[in-house]
């Protein structure tokens, strides 16, 4: 079918109705294809937003059409699924009706007509949007992202594996990757001022695996926040002569002072970001050497839009990149797409290559993905293999020392 006759046939069931007009837009779909390219003259028009639970703890997004394109994105912020789900329906109304391909347009305007600017929920909510307006444009386009935003800087894209234990890293060797990171080993949740056998056991721990995994692995450690800063430079101090590729959040990441007197008292890089949001919040992390490892998540700091120009900030710093990402196979996917499109990248976080959720999942091959070569974000989720995983009540832990009952971080 002509773009004219997809044009047509979308706008004269325009008035119809939602029902009516998924008719016309599965029309579409099925005689023009999702990856159809659309000449940049071309009416295109974004007709609804549609959000869905998918388990573990997932909320993924399409943005439809009228030409039957479909954008993906994951606009979720973890254990406030639904929060985010109505903070998109809230966002809708001022896109439908507007051309999607103006992606930088469109982040400008949500984020400064909110007003009450940033916070996790309402820039996750547009992190996720601008994921899938990326998507729309590139499958519009009919060019890979990484495509619009330069073109590759690399050939592909290195990850690495979340495990705990040398059996977990020995399996997670076993299916191709080559970088890992671990959490301290703990027998009880961290105290403010920690035991000489607490720190010890832990860096014992560390040793354990750095001797399995031998010199040449890269094994990062996750303090998750949780740690105090007096805390955190005993068991940074234990854990240099093993080398770990970072620390990560070594406390609380919101007091970025902290974080850099933390990296001023060690040669070990210092990784943050999962909690930081936009180019503003990343510039005082860069400004007061807070991390020389800077961990923009696709779905909290603001999308494909946002964390390029994080990224260009942190290559004036000489800081590197490594995208979090607990999150599902959409969010993956534009990681791989910002992360092929920039020179300074170090690793990729995953926990899901797209198993059960993607028509072709990622493969790791000697620690690396392959780039995609579809159009978009180059992914296409699997409808029949997801049927059994929507839905879910995934909430955050709820954390009490078992010692005094006081509340913990997780």
């Amino acid at each position: 079918m002509s773009t004219t006759r997809r044009t047509a046939l979308a706008s004269a069931f325009a008035g119809a109705g939602f029902a009516a007009f998924d008719q016309a837009e599965a029309a579409a779909q099925e005689k023009a294809g999702n990856n159809a390219p659309i000449p940049a003259r071309d009416n295109l028009k974004v007709t609804r937003l549609e959000t869905f639970l998918v388990k573990p703890r997932w909320l993924f997004l399409k943005v439809h059409t009228n030409a039957g394109i479909v954008g993906l994105g994951e606009p979720i912020t973890e254990g406030r699924a639904l929060t985010c789900a109505e903070a998109v329906k809230e966002i809708e109304p001022y896109l439908v009706g507007k051309d999607p391909r103006r992606v930088a347009h469109h982040w400008q305007a949500i984020y400064r007509h909110a007003f009450y600017r940033g916070g996790p929920i309402l820039t996750s909510a547009l992190s996720g949007i601008d994921q899938a307006l990326w998507d729309i444009k590139g499958k519009a386009l009919g060019v890979p992202v990484y495509e619009l935003l330069g073109g590759p800087t690399r050939d592909r894209v290195r990850v690495y594996a979340h495990a705990s234990t040398v059996d977990d890293m020995k399996k997670a060797q076993a299916r191709g990757f080559t970088a890992f990171k671990a959490g301290p080993a703990k027998r009880r949740p961290a105290r403010y001022i920690e035991t000489q056998g607490a720190v010890s056991y832990a860096a014992e721990r560390f040793a354990e695996l750095r001797q399995a995994m031998g010199p040449e692995a890269d094994i990062a450690i996750d303090f998750h926040g949780a740690i105090s800063p007096a805390t955190a430079k005993l068991l940074i101090k234990a854990l240099e002569p093993y080398q770990p590729m970072f620390i990560e959040e070594p406390c609380q990441a919101q007091n970025h002072d902290v974080m850099a007197e933390i990296a001023r008292g060690t040669f070990l890089p210092i990784a943050t970001g999962e909690r930081v949001f936009t180019k503003w919040g990343f510039r005082e992390v860069l400004e007061k050497r807070a991390a020389t490892v800077l961990q923009p998540d696709m779905c909290h700091a603001g999308g494909i839009t946002e964390v390029r120009l994080i990224a260009g900030m942190a290559e004036a710093y000489y800081a590197t990149i490594a995208p979090h990402n607990p999150l599902g196979p959409i969010s993956l996917a534009a990681g791989v797409q910002l992360s092929a499109s920039i020179p300074n990248f170090l690793c990729q976080e995953q926990v899901s290559l797209g198993e059960g959720y993607l028509k072709k999942p990622f493969t790791v091959r000697d620690g690396y993905l392959d780039l995609p070569t579809g159009p978009g974000l180059g992914i296409e989720l699997d409808e029949n293999a997801m049927a059994d995983k929507l839905g879910h009540d995934w909430r955050n832990q709820e954390a009490y020392d078992s010692e005094d009952g006081s509340v913990v971080d997780w």
